[in-house]
């Protein structure tokens, strides 16, 4: 096989002029291939070996040529390490690509060019096209991430498919100073290494119960089980002699199942427990994205289990969102 035609095959048919050149091409053999349309041109000094629709893994061996040196970054990354099934990224999306902080790039079409100073430390040099390390690329993702929500649904995804583990994103993060989301993705990435949902527990407390006025709940009560053996609740309202006893569960799990499609049951057992359970369980979305709304539901469920107090709204509680109505001059909020 001559150089060139390694190169392409190499590389999904796809070759920057530089290459063409030190394969042993002249300046005209490769004028005479564009010619002849046995190439076309993708950028300025990039082509591909057809005329046809490009396929996602020529645009992003051609974005990585046109600015070289240069790697795939973040989505674009995950997806050349993962493939295109899992997450289903538009071919059409821009290709997302890092070079070094020192360089000035000029940004091709249907390119996003973006410049880092670790450059050299967290490109995998030995993949083709070239791209973030794995573990790098998911931080930068869930750093970028639009909610908190999404930012956990980028980690969880990540670790439940078995590609890196909690412990190897903490040591990523360590090594990376440049993150807005730097000590809150720590300690996410530390709950998921020890099991435990602090961070899910510290958010109910600050954005669900006390904001809202909610009875002050008993945490990490010990309990037991039907075969006695011993166990613990996350969050008790009732006291320790009550008339009445409410549980809140605050699942914290990451695993491999769609974060999206979890959430959703979530809400649904919220619904359902307002009419017949005494245990809920709340998830990252109850608690981070929709606090107000699980707020009034929990007042709703706590009253009609006894609850004499009274929630109220917060200063940045929607308008739309119905409460019970303000405490009783005489009724202290958390009188059971």
């Amino acid at each position: 096989m001559r150089p060139i035609e390694r190169i392409l095959a190499d590389q999904d048919g796809v070759v920057s002029r530089r290459q063409a050149l030190a394969a042993g091409l002249s300046a005209n053999d490769v004028r005479r291939r564009l010619r002849r349309r046995e190439w076309a041109v993708i950028h300025d000094g990039v082509y591909v070996d057809h005329t046809g629709p490009l396929t996602w893994r020529q645009r992003a061996w051609a974005a990585v040529l046109a600015c070289w040196p240069a790697a795939l970054a973040d989505a674009s990354a995950r997806r050349a390490h993962e493939g295109p099934g899992r997450h289903g990224v538009d071919g059409r999306a821009e290709i997302q690509i890092v070079v070094d902080h020192r360089r000035k790039v000029r940004q091709p079409p249907g390119v996003d060019v973006r410049r880092i100073r670790r450059f050299e430390q967290v490109v995998q040099w030995n993949l083709g096209p070239l791209r973030m390390r794995y573990d790098d690329a998911i931080l930068s993702i869930a750093d970028n991430a639009a909610t908190d929500l999404a930012a956990i649904a980028v980690l969880a995804d990540a670790c439940g498919g078995r590609r890196t583990t909690a412990d190897r994103l903490i040591v990523a993060l360590r090594g990376t100073a440049r993150l807005h989301r730097r000590e809150w993705l720590a300690q996410v990435l530390n709950d998921v290494a020890e099991g435990t949902c602090s961070v899910l527990e510290h958010g109910y407390l600050t954005r669900v119960e006390r904001p809202h006025g909610l009875p002050r709940g008993l945490r990490q009560v010990e309990a037991r089980d039907s075969a006695g053996r011993r166990l613990f609740r996350d969050v008790r309202y009732g006291g320790e002699r009550p008339r009445w006893r409410q549980i809140v569960e605050l699942d914290g799990r990451l695993d491999h199942s769609s974060v999206a499609d979890r959430d959703r049951d979530l809400d649904r057992d919220l619904d359902a427990a307002v009419d017949r359970e005494h245990t809920v369980r709340l998830g990252y979305g109850q608690v981070f994205e929709r606090a107000c709304r699980t707020a009034s539901r929990l007042d709703l469920l706590l009253h009609r289990h006894g609850w004499r107090g009274c929630a109220h709204a917060c200063p940045d509680c929607p308008a739309e969102i119905a409460w019970r109505g303000q405490p009783r001059p005489n009724d202290e909020v958390g009188n059971f």
